[in-house]
């Protein structure tokens, strides 16, 4: 037989978890310099740019 479980300490638990990749997340995406976050999301764009670049067109999907 399986071992008893505090449901309410295992919600706890999870929550927990939860939270702290959460923190770290957030600790990872504002502990950056402004410079470097400004950096990141021009490569972002560019990288977004080429894709739509390289886009092929299918022929009914441009109205003409």
């Amino acid at each position: 037989m399986g071992e008893v479980v505090s449901l309410r300490r295992a919600r706890k638990q999870r929550d927990r978890v939860a939270a702290t990749k959460d923190a770290a997340t957030k600790r990872a995406k504002s502990g950056r310099a402004r410079a470097e976050r400004e950096a990141t999301e021009r490569a972002r764009g560019l990288d977004e740019k080429r894709l739509d670049a390289h886009r092929r067109e299918v022929a009914g999907d441009h109205a003409e």
